[in-house]
């Protein structure tokens, strides 16, 4: 079995359609597969830590922990599960929804107070970087479930090009790959298949 890779051989796609309206569709996709294996985009603190700063869920300087993005990583496992299930016309494992749901639950909803010499009383979390995830978390959680439940549900796709096992939203009926590159693939491999398919009936028709 091919293992996930953190860092990938060649840029990886631009955002699969709708992953500019639903951070919860992007963060489904940070796990990719393309011909040259599986890549990971949370794949290590220092990844994962930038994934969340570029899209305003965490601190630019700040930094998650090796339990902390596994935590992360759990997540999007039954988010994964859900979006599948839901392209595919299925009964949600409830072990996901039971996943989100508890990520949904899992942000603090107030600050704890604290004192020290220099600041005197303020209020403070009770583990910043853990506080931070939390948040980051919840509001990925809010974002599948508001998806899952919305207009746009019925638009969710899974890409039709192989190996990829991104999801879109798709744009118009006909659209089911999550990028130009898995079109150009498709449209190959359809190319090849009819080729290969003639060159068959030709020689058939050679040596009947």
């Amino acid at each position: 079995m091919k293992e996930a890779v953190t860092a990938p051989a060649t840029p990886p796609p631009p955002p699969a359609p709708g992953a500019d309206r639903y951070l919860a569709l992007d963060f489904a996709n940070s796990l990719l597969t393309n011909p040259g294996g599986e890549v990971d985009l949370l794949g290590t603190p220092e990844s994962a830590s930038r994934w969340l700063a570029e899209r305003e869920l965490a601190p630019a300087d700040g930094r998650l922990y090796e339990p902390c993005t596994d935590r992360l990583r759990a997540l999007r496992g039954p988010v994964r599960a859900l979006l599948a299930a839901r392209v595919d016309a299925l009964v949600p494992p409830w072990q996901a929804l039971a996943a989100v749901n508890a990520a949904l639950t899992e942000a603090p909803s107030a600050a704890l107070l604290g004192w020290d010499e220099e600041r005197g009383l303020h209020r403070t979390p009770a583990h910043p970087s853990e506080e931070i995830l939390a948040h980051a978390l919840a509001v990925l959680a809010a974002d599948a479930a508001d998806l899952l439940t919305g207009p746009d549900a019925e638009l969710l796709a899974a890409c039709g090009s192989p190996p990829c096992t991104r999801f879109l939203l798709r744009t118009h009926g006909a659209r089911h790959w999550c990028s130009t590159r898995c079109g150009d693939r498709v449209r190959a491999a359809r190319a090849y298949a009819k080729r290969t398919q003639a060159k068959a009936a030709a020689k058939s028709a050679q040596h009947p």
